[in-house]
């Protein structure tokens, strides 16, 4: 089968999208799978978009921005790359963190336009069709991309990356400041708590589950487990439904 992939891209006004223009005006050769998407600034790309995309099937999406420090509205491509390492620490949970890629182009850099999308057209090529375009797409891949888009846009995620730079470069009260490593730390923990505590969501929302049910499903740990449920119950998200034998059953509040 000749593989043709069906590529995203979100393209910033100023910069990217003028050079996407230089490219074409200049009859510069390049894939024609890309289908853009203009956007007043990359940082405008919010990473809900990124997983809407893969949920209908795309095979893969470029956001494309200002070289940094030439940001028209001064620092939204700092915001996008903030974004994009936080999107891509959730897509490693489903191995789709090589099928999403961040890229500066200037207005006059239509012939790097044309070598970006050339390039990433033809990586897209090698991975293959996205497991969600197939005609029998993967309910797992496709439940787990469920977990990732709910736990993105939670209020912990989008505080975390919208206060990265006000964390790392300015002290607090207490004459603290937090070093990059430390805060990568703290997101990569983030990143793994919410995901795993929406897998639990989207499971209990099906149907009632033990600790150790979910522990099966998910193939993590009971205890691990257990903690994230009693998270999720104090924050009124599950309710402990019944107890058999010796079990407590938890159900999703939303679904009670």
């Amino acid at each position: 089968m000749n593989f043709e992939p069906k590529i995203l891209g979100f393209l910033c006004n100023w910069c990217s999208y003028a050079g996407a223009d230089l490219a074409g005006v200049s009859r510069i050769q390049y894939p024609p799978n890309i289908r853009v998407i203009r956007v007043m600034c990359s940082g405008r790309v919010d990473p809900e978009f990124i997983i809407q995309g893969f949920q209908t099937g795309i095979d893969g999406i470029i956001i494309m921005g200002c070289h940094p420090g030439d940001c028209h509205y001064l620092e939204g491509n700092y915001e996008a790359e903030m974004k994009f390492n936080m999107i891509q620490r959730f897509l490693k949970f489903i191995n789709f963190d090589n099928r999403v890629r961040l890229e500066w182009v200037s207005a006059s850099e239509g012939n790097r336009f044309a070598e970006v999308v050339t390039e990433f057209t033809r990586k897209i090529k090698d991975l293959g069709p996205s497991p969600i375009s197939e005609e029998s797409p993967d309910s797992m891949i496709r439940d787990k991309l469920n977990a990732i888009l709910l736990a993105i846009g939670s209020y912990r995620m989008r505080a975390l990356v919208g206060r990265e730079r006000m964390i790392t470069e300015f002290e607090n009260v207490y004459g603290e400041k937090v070093s990059l490593e430390k805060f990568d730390d703290i997101l990569d923990k983030a990143v793994r708590d919410e995901y795993l505590r929406h897998r639990i969501l989207i499971s209990l929302s099906n149907d009632p589950k033990s600790v150790k049910d979910l522990a099966i499903e998910l193939k993590t740990d009971s205890s691990v487990i257990l903690e994230n449920i009693l998270v999720l119950k104090s924050r009124s998200q599950i309710i402990m439904e019944k107890i058999v034998g010796i079990s407590p059953i938890y159900a999703n509040i939303m679904e009670g």
